[in-house]
């Protein structure tokens, strides 16, 4: 079909909720939908499990401080180095130019987020003695979930945008250009949400015939290895990328696919699966 006559998906949606005002953000809407919906999850799942559910909201808070700050140091480093140097003040979420105002969950990168919150969840196992690779398997379940909504915000906010295309079902962003493009943050949207169904069906059917770690090594691995793949339909985040053979993101994944293909390999000494294990 020629591309003239392909009738595009017109992408008219401003980030700001209510016109005139900077504050509150879809983006924003959609991160605190993403927590709401994971908490229900994972309480549904320590109950099932039959832990304490109020263990969890000590669990959410480490959770939700190691991916904000994680993800955050992980645009800084990662993307933008130098202009932080220069502009330290930005790392929070404020900005001085062209005066000073609230710039709310902007600059934030998964990659660093997701070594935030292996952090945060290793140092919430030695405080409270539960073990790391069972609480590892649970937050694996949710993290996907909040991956939907995350890149849902994205896909609002018109950033993230993917590269030139004359699919049908290309996206154009009236706010960014005018140009075709893929959705390539509705195609880690929808990755995400099959992947958590996966890890949701796992972990209700198999998970007594598991080794402890194994939801994690798996969710690691498929979630980078996708997000390798999507990679490609991305345009570059920053200019330098253009230089490199792979993009940031791409970069970013592989240690990501290395370690969930290799957890097995360390897990495998665990003889018992995860259901008989003694619970402490």
């Amino acid at each position: 079909m020629h591309a003239s006559l392909i009738t595009y998906i017109l992408w008219d949606i401003r980030p700001n909720i209510f016109p005139g005002l900077e504050i509150p953000r879809w983006y924003g809407l959609f991160w605190a939908l993403g927590i709401t919906l994971s908490f229900a999850v994972i309480r549904y799942i320590y109950k099932a499990d039959k832990r304490p559910v109020e263990e969890i909201d000590t669990l959410g808070l480490y959770v939700m401080i190691g991916t904000i700050v994680g993800a955050r140091l992980g645009h800084i480093l990662f993307y933008d180095p130098d202009y932080y140097l220069t502009h330290p003040i930005e790392i929070l979420p404020i900005s001085l130019e062209p005066e000073l105002h609230f710039t709310g969950l902007a600059g934030l990168a998964s990659h660093g987020g997701g070594i935030g919150v292996v952090l945060a969840i290793f140092f919430y196992s030695r405080n409270y003695g539960i073990r790391f690779l069972w609480l590892l398997d649970r937050v694996a379940i949710i993290a996907p979930l909040s991956g939907v909504l995350i890149r849902l915000g994205n896909l609002i906010n018109s950033e993230m945008i993917g590269l030139p295309t004359t699919v049908p079902w290309a996206f154009v962003f009236v706010h960014t250009d005018h140009i075709p493009r893929h959705p390539a943050q509705l195609y880690e949207a929808i990755y995400c949400l099959i992947l958590f169904v996966v890890l949701f069906w796992l972990w209700k059917n198999r998970s007594g015939k598991m080794a402890e770690g194994m939801l994690f090594s798996l969710f690691i691995t498929l979630l980078f290895t996708l997000r390798f793949v999507d990679e490609f339909f991305k345009i570059n985040q920053e200019e330098f990328e253009n230089a490199l053979p792979l993009n940031m993101g791409q970069l970013l994944s592989i240690p990501y696919i290395i370690a969930g293909l290799l957890m097995p390999l360390v897990i495998r000494k665990q003889k018992m699966p995860a259901d008989k294990l003694p619970q402490y």
